[in-house]
């Protein structure tokens, strides 16, 4: 099934029929796009070969309507369907330009065969700071059916600000506007409300100090009258970096004697108190904001119920874990039968994907961002209740992490990773790994003290929570590691091994 290509009006002055198929205005394109859409990171590589790539709404936007040889902006939104029958939806934003200016030479991604634009280049248009300015304007000023920017209030939006990229590669492309508005970008959007916009606007509406605000959002209709969300305009948040850089750069000094050094208890631990502070209000205007509900019974059963399927699934991909896997499964049934008695457990809206990498540092204090929540459920499912723990559970993750990255490369810089030939570390291995090790806990019970400090549970007071929560993250990260970082399998299944020895 094909659908029309959406136009602005002043687009009928030029040579782009509103007549005109998605796939007819597309298929010339596709020789380029294809091999270049399957290096991407955010293409999702499945068993079985790509058999199909179908436009389901495309969108022409020339800089200048009155001139046919106007660079011109395609936005599509595709589905590729594999010979598995997998499916998935991207969203794609390309250049089309007769020649490329050598600035947006390493955007290139090949040339037009046939069709309206035969023999032009074909580009990645995040890079063109002209495309993106046109963009923006074309959809605040109204846009289309098939591309729109929806506000939640009448703020005037600034729409003379230069536009770049950032340049973290990342699962979204996120765009910056003067160092003031920032549009994120979703790669492969799916149907329904976005939960980064409910979230943020509800924030937002709640006065939120912890977050951005949210300007608007684009969206489309995919014809059978469902929406689908495309990006997110908010304000952009100045940093001075990101907690996980941070994190990783204090351990790195702590372990090699620089300046931040401090014997086994000092570095960042006065960032990890701050952070924790930030988390718990977050989790409190959260709690303002979609409001707090005592977990039935069922809703326990569900949740280890998931614990318990995670791991089956797990196991079935990495061996490794196959020795841990009861004293595993003992750690979600133990945190059930104390979440079903006394008082039960409380559930309410949480990040659902919180670790360093998901927090900004800046003059304002800790900033967090990113609220798409697990990017390996279901978009219906990351709004449901949750223990905020799960979050806490995720930072305290990240903390071991940041230890392990900042240990692996000072022992490249110094010589490798390898174990000696006699099994024995030496000396001044042993002391940086004691030292890796000693800053994961003096930072993780630094976050602990600041969260409960600000008004969140203590996490130490619920020890069987916390161990099932981590024990869960883990095991997802093994997984992860083993089909994507073989390298740093370690990393996880040292911590299962922790959690179910109790430590």
């Amino acid at each position: 099934m094909t659908t029309a290509v959406a136009v602005c009006d002043s687009c009928t002055k030029a040579r782009y029929r509103p007549a005109q198929r998605a796939d007819e205005l597309l298929r010339p394109l596709l020789p380029a796009m294809v091999p270049w859409l399957a290096g991407r990171r955010w293409f999702a590589h499945e068993r079985g070969c790509l058999q199909e790539l179908r436009p389901v709404t495309s969108t022409v936007i020339p800089l200048d309507p009155s001139d046919p040889d106007s660079p011109v902006l395609v936005h599509a939104v595709m589905v590729a369907r594999h010979s598995t029958n997998a499916t998935h939806r991207y969203q794609l934003l390309l250049g089309v330009r007769r020649g490329l200016p050598e600035r947006l030479a390493p955007a290139l991604i090949g040339q037009a065969v046939g069709g309206e634009w035969d023999g032009r280049m074909v580009y990645e248009a995040t890079a063109d700071p002209e495309l993106m300015s046109r963009l923006l304007e074309w959809t605040a000023l109204g846009g289309s059916d098939s591309l729109r920017l929806s506000r939640p209030d009448a703020a005037p939006i600034p729409l003379d600000l230069p536009p770049h990229p950032l340049s973290v590669e990342q699962s979204n492309t996120s765009v910056v506007y003067g160092d003031r508005l920032m549009l994120k970008l979703l790669r492969r959007p799916e149907p329904g409300l976005h939960p980064e916009v409910e979230v943020l606007g509800a924030l937002t509406e709640v006065g939120s100090t912890r977050t951005t605000r949210l300007l608007g959002w684009l969206s489309t209709g995919d014809g059978d009258g469902e929406s689908t969300v495309l990006g997110i305009l908010t304000e952009f948040l100045p940093a001075h970096g990101s907690g996980w850089d941070m994190a990783v750069g204090h351990a790195a000094d702590c372990l090699t004697g620089g300046r931040r050094a401090v014997p086994t208890i000092g570095g960042f631990t006065s960032d990890a108190l701050a952070l924790g502070e930030a988390v718990a209000e977050l989790h409190a205007a959260l709690a303002q904001a979609f409001g707090v509900t005592r977990m039935a019974p069922d809703e326990v059963d569900e949740l280890t119920d998931g614990m318990q399927r995670r791991l089956r699934a797990a196991v079935r991909a990495v061996p490794e874990l196959e020795p841990y896997a009861g004293r595993i499964a003992t750690l979600y049934q133990d945190f059930g039968k104390v979440a079903l008695r006394g008082r039960g457990v409380d559930g309410q809206r949480i990040h659902g994907d919180l670790h360093l990498g998901q927090v900004l540092s800046g003059d304002a204090g800790w900033k967090i961002i990113d609220f798409e929540g697990e990017p390996s459920k279901p978009v219906a499912e990351r709004g449901r209740p949750e223990p905020a723990l799960r979050d806490v559970a995720g930072m305290l993750r990240s903390f071991d992490y940041a230890a392990q990255q900042a240990l692996g490369e000072t022992l490249r810089r110094e010589g490798g990773t390898e174990q000696p030939a006699d099994g024995e570390p030496s000396a001044a291995r042993l002391r940086r790994i004691r030292r890796a090790q000693a800053w994961a806990v003096r930072n993780r019970r630094a976050f602990n003290a600041g969260y409960a400090a600000a008004g969140g549970t203590d996490p130490h007071c619920h020890p069987v929570a916390l161990r099932a929560f981590e024990a869960d993250k883990a095991v997802y990260e093994a997984v992860y590691e083993s089909q994507h970082r073989p390298e740093w399998l370690p990393i996880p299944m040292s911590a299962v091994q922790r959690l179910v020895s109790g430590r």
